[in-house]
């Protein structure tokens, strides 16, 4: 066995939470005159952390009330953060057949929320490590998040894989020197995906692919 690691995403990889974050960012923008994003305008902005998908919410001329729109979403999404998420079909079992296997998530959701809502989930039990937006100086597409991974388990490049639903995860694998898989059924296009060495439709034909590196 050469795959020693395997290293998710959350959003759009393991869980769906695209209707939760919706309405935490429609209650945040609320009291400033933006009218309601829908579920697929809002899964096509997210992928690079909270601060950015709310900037281009807001735009340019709102800007300055910026921070407070990011408190209004934070506070709400924390209270009601897996009210509508749910894990892909197929994830937990695919969990569970990779148990030979060191796991890690690396998210572009603050670490504080991606644990909370993994363990919501009763998924975190599944994982040696969790980074968040926040836990490294960088995060996705960058290859910092990554190599922090591989270095706090004692794991080298060849040992690891990146599984995403987004061009940042492949990105972010690629940059580190990984090999990356992404997967069609998260928020993302499947062209979003061609730069990624293999692309599933189906998070159970993880373990069969991952034998096979």
């Amino acid at each position: 066995m050469s795959i020693k690691l395997v290293i998710f995403d959350l959003d759009g990889t393991l869980v769906n939470s695209i209707k939760d974050i919706t309405n935490s960012l429609n209650y945040a923008t609320g009291p400033f005159g933006l009218a309601p994003k829908t579920v697929d305008e809002v899964a096509a902005l997210v992928g690079e952390g909270t601060t950015k998908v709310i900037e281009r919410v807001i735009g340019e001329e709102r800007l300055q009330y910026r921070d407070e729109v990011v408190k209004r979403f934070l506070e709400f999404y924390s209270d009601h953060i897996v009210d509508n998420t749910f894990p892909y079909p197929g994830v937990r079992e695919t969990l569970e057949s990779l148990n030979g296997y060191k796991k890690a998530v690396i998210s572009n959701k603050r670490e504080a929320l991606s644990i909370k809502a993994l363990e919501a989930l009763d998924l975190l039990r599944f994982f040696d490590l969790i980074i968040g937006s926040d836990s490294t100086s960088e995060r996705k597409p960058s290859p910092v998040p990554v190599l922090h991974v591989l270095s706090k388990l004692g794991l080298n490049q060849q040992d690891a894989v990146m599984v995403g639903d987004s061009d940042l995860d492949i990105a972010a694998g690629k940059s580190a020197g990984i090999k990356t898989v992404g997967v069609t059924y998260g928020y993302r296009e499947r062209e979003y995906l061609r730069d990624a060495n293999f692309i599933i439709d189906d998070i159970k034909e993880l373990p069969k692919l991952i034998k096979e590196l």
